[in-house]
């Protein structure tokens, strides 16, 4: 008697065993192939309210006569950005709009890492963001050589590229034909990575003037 209840107790066992592990490779077999994010966002955006992003309640009460709840380029760009929760390396010629502006603040109000790359020639132009992100607290550094930093991409968490021929103006998203891609390819983002270290790095000014 004991030795047949054995034997079933060994036979349910392997069954269930058997049928874990077939469980387990359907699983890891759907997160092998998920398909890696990779959009494509082009612009000039259509213009919506994008109060919601920094108002939770604006949704139900704002009253503003822009469009509501409309997925625009623009509206995709910031759901991007705002969809960082450890990091935010961004390396941009010209940074004058308003709303991206917010969106930066609103991450380091979260306690999000935000570093900052720009050109010294357009972090000084009039309406520039650049000073009010340093005076918030955000660390900015400018390119210390004669060469302009030209560059228009950011780095979500280190593994979410933003990156495409739009600079981070009012002109550039509503007027201009420009491009976003979004991706999540280690093989693309890890060199914008590396890149924005090597940047980081070298235009530290502390760095620089000790070597002049």
């Amino acid at each position: 008697m004991s030795v047949l209840w054995t034997v079933k107790v060994v036979g349910l066992g392997a069954v269930a065993l058997t049928l874990s592990l077939e469980l387990l490779g359907r699983l890891f077999g759907r997160l092998k192939h998920r398909k890696t994010l990779n959009e494509v966002l082009f612009f000039p955006s259509e213009v919506a309210c994008v109060e919601h992003f920094f108002t939770p309640t604006a949704t139900h009460s704002c009253f503003c006569s822009l469009p509501h709840g409309v997925e625009t380029s623009f509206y995709r760009l910031l759901r991007h950005i705002l969809s960082a929760s450890s990091s935010l390396d961004l390396c941009v010629f010209s940074f004058s709009n308003a709303d991206l502006r917010r969106a930066v603040l609103l991450l380091h109000s979260k306690g999000v890492a935000v570093r900052v790359v720009s050109d010294k020639d357009y972090s000084a132009i009039t309406g520039s963001q650049i000073g009010v992100l340093r005076k918030a607290g955000i660390c900015v550094r400018c390119d210390v050589g004669s060469v302009h930093m030209h560059h228009k991409f950011a780095v979500v968490d280190g593994r979410r590229l933003i990156t495409g021929s739009l600079n981070w103006t009012l002109t550039a998203v509503l007027n201009n034909m420009e491009n976003i891609l979004i991706t999540e390819e280690p093989d693309l983002v890890q060199p914008f990575v590396k890149e924005f270290h090597r940047l980081w790095v070298l235009n530290d000014p502390a760095q620089y003037y000790q070597n002049q």
